[in-house]
């Protein structure tokens, strides 16, 4: 339960995007109804096509994206490449070759139907599980520009080459069989039409409901219900039967059980409920495209969506029953209704306008009474350990939200933050009382140290992750983030968390001098920071030359926008952090170049960084370089000696 839980609060990423795209596509239609096609209608229905068209694709991404345990694009890519392996090997031209049909109009029209919601979730769930799985492989040296995670799209698309090949001998048998099962449907009456209701609902989610569509919607079976109906040649008071029935639900019913979603939700979630429930109700009613809403609850609350695949079944039949008839072109919604108000095969359009409010109140009082009574956890009542689940699965983003609440409680509250920048280990801020610092209550939220730098500037030391923990506070400050409980992503003056801390008391750590100059005490920088060693030891080079490179074999663990700074892990697990000047982020990246790219594995000599010592002094900033050990806190008679120079 709680994987579909986290599936379905992933999906919503995707689905956030389509309501406006399915009104701009409804008004498209309606425009070309009403007027015939013109310069409007065609780029309102372009606009919303490109979303509507490709939700599969959107899902493959976005389930890729949040089912990963961190959020990375990384994630997302491996779901794009996913859906582009599968859907190119399996589109008709593909298959035409595969199978040596000489004709694309021959293939298996099973394969017409293959770019479905079904495979994007099962896309982006393999793109996921790859991140996770292969995001840190090494890989031998001649092989390592292709590890980490360069390795994630490479196996991603190995098995997805498995999965196209599972799909291309079982997908047109589960395609054939549906068509079949819907002509023999046919034969029921108006309890066939029920029963295709809801089935209809029910194959969403695997989007297997176009196979079953076609049966009625089209000649496939004879019967030709949606061109019958927009061509008015079709038999009055048959015509439609297998359309009517979605317009009270389309248009009333979802919004009825939006409505109750909303007031069943937590009060501190309500807010961010509301825009999910509101804009999905609006495309639902209008245009009739209901994925939106069904998707916010579909995997939350899988008996809810059976609920609603019983009533729309419930609908069906009795539209079936009742002398009323309306088509539709586009969906069941608002436009379509009026469109195909005065249709010929229109039989007593107004019923639907009845049947909508009946089923506005099942909808409500019954989605509302099964939410409260079996605690469904519909969007903004999910579970708090969920979320917790997902902040430790999610690892350091929630750790560093966590980190940033009590940041922000020990400066005094946000609205004591005036200015929050950073560099690339401390916070820098500007705050409006300097009194309601605490520096022991940073101190014990994870922050190395803290330093009140006169008038209201105040600095927490923190790391090379500082990016995330400054990100983590503007989403506090916005409103955008709730603070979190739990354990700080702290003290981080590492840049592994997880990095065994070395043995370091007393030891001389030997490597190559990585930048030619004078090597001089860490005391002489001119930053408390670095000359009080609240980083960790080190020395400095007063420097000579303009080229940083690596003093040992290791891993580029960070390098930063400004190119002023590079963080390394050395085989040996030892962390260094090599900062060219003081105070020279504030340079914005003048002056600097980074050569090297974050993840690369690097050997002793290799081109780091390039640097242009005259602009920092023409700056008014000491070129002075720290080289600091970062996972040796308690190294206090710790050396490092350089074997050679640059």
């Amino acid at each position: 339960m709680k994987f579909l839980q986290r599936l379905g609060r992933s999906i919503m990423l995707p689905v956030a995007v389509l309501p406006v795209a399915a009104i701009l596509s409804g008004i498209g239609y309606w425009i070309t109804s009403a007027a015939g096609d013109n310069i409007a209608s065609a780029f309102l229905s372009a606009a919303g096509g490109a979303l509507l068209d490709n939700m599969a694709l959107l899902f493959a991404v976005g389930i890729a994206f949040g089912m990963a345990n961190k959020s990375d694009g990384t994630a997302a890519l491996a779901g794009l490449v996913s859906w582009l392996t599968v859907t190119t090997l399996l589109k008709p031209e593909t298959v035409a070759l595969l199978t040596g049909v000489g004709d694309v109009n021959e293939v298996d029209p099973a394969f017409l139907k293959v770019q479905n919601v079904f495979v994007g979730i099962v896309c982006g769930l393999i793109g996921a599980w790859c991140y996770d799985r292969f995001k840190d492989t090494k890989l031998p040296d001649a092989l390592s520009f292709f590890s980490g995670k360069r390795s994630v799209a490479i196996v991603t698309a190995g098995l997805s080459l498995v999965l196209a090949i599972v799909l291309f001998f079982l997908w047109p048998f589960v395609y054939g069989g549906l068509v079949t099962f819907g002509e023999w449907i046919v034969t029921l009456g108006p309890v066939g039409t029920g029963i295709y209701g809801f089935l209809n609902r029910l194959l969403i989610p695997v989007g297997l409901h176009h196979a079953l569509n076609s049966v009625f919607w089209f000649d496939v079976a004879g019967i030709n219900d949606l061109n019958n109906f927009l061509s008015g040649e079709g038999t009055y008071g048959v015509t439609g039967q297998y359309m009517t029935g979605f317009f009270p639900v389309m248009m009333f019913g979802l919004p009825g059980a939006a409505l109750a979603m909303y007031l069943t939700a937590k009060t501190k979630r309500r807010k961010i409920a509301y825009g999910i429930l509101l804009s999905g109700a609006i495309s639902s009613f209008f245009v009739g495209v209901t994925e939106p809403l069904e998707f916010a609850f579909m995997f939350l609350a899988p008996l809810l969506y059976l609920i609603h695949a019983i009533f729309m079944g419930i609908s069906m039949a009795i539209a079936a029953i009742l002398p009323v008839r309306m088509g539709f072109g586009f969906s069941g919604g608002f436009i379509d209704l009026v469109l195909g108000w005065a249709n010929p095969m229109a039989q007593n359009p107004w019923l639907i306008l009845v049947l909508g409010a009946f089923w506005f109140a099942i909808y409500f009082l019954v989605f509302y009474f099964v939410i409260k009574r079996f605690n469904l956890k519909t969007p903004g009542r999910e579970d708090d350990e969920i979320d917790a689940m997902d902040a430790a699965a999610s690892g350091p983003d929630d750790a560093y939200l966590a980190t940033a609440s009590r940041f922000l409680d020990a400066l005094g509250g946000k609205d004591n933050i005036t200015e929050l920048e950073n560099c690339a280990t401390r916070l820098r801020l500007e705050v409006a009382d300097v009194e309601k610092v605490d520096a022991a209550a940073l101190k014990r939220a994870g922050a190395a140290g803290t330093m009140k730098s006169g008038g209201r500037a105040v600095q927490v030391v923190y790391g090379l992750n500082v990016q995330f923990v400054k990100d983590a506070m503007e989403r506090l400050i916005s409103g955008t983030a709730e603070p979190v409980p739990g354990p700080p992503a702290g003290p981080a003056p590492s840049v592994l968390t997880d990095a065994p801390p070395a043995t370091a008391t007393g030891r001389r750590i030997r490597m190559r001098q990585p930048l030619q100059g004078e090597v001089v005490p860490l005391a002489d920088v001119p930053d408390a920071t670095f000359s009080e060693g609240i980083m960790g030891p080190g020395v400095a080079i007063r420097p000579s030359g303009d080229l940083v490179i690596a003093p040992a074999d290791g891993v580029v663990e960070g390098v930063f926008p400004t190119s002023h700074a590079v963080a390394l892990r050395l085989d040996d697990d030892t962390e260094l952090l090599i900062h060219v000047g003081v105070d020279t982020v504030n340079m914005g990246g003048d002056g600097f170049e980074t050569l090297v790219e974050k993840d690369a594995h690097v050997t002793a000599g290799t081109p780091l960084l390039r640097f242009d010592t005259a602009k920092i002094i023409a700056a008014g900033l000491s070129p002075l370089t720290p080289v600091i050990v970062l996972n040796d806190e308690n190294a206090e008679n710790a050396e490092i000696e350089f074997t050679s120079p640059a």
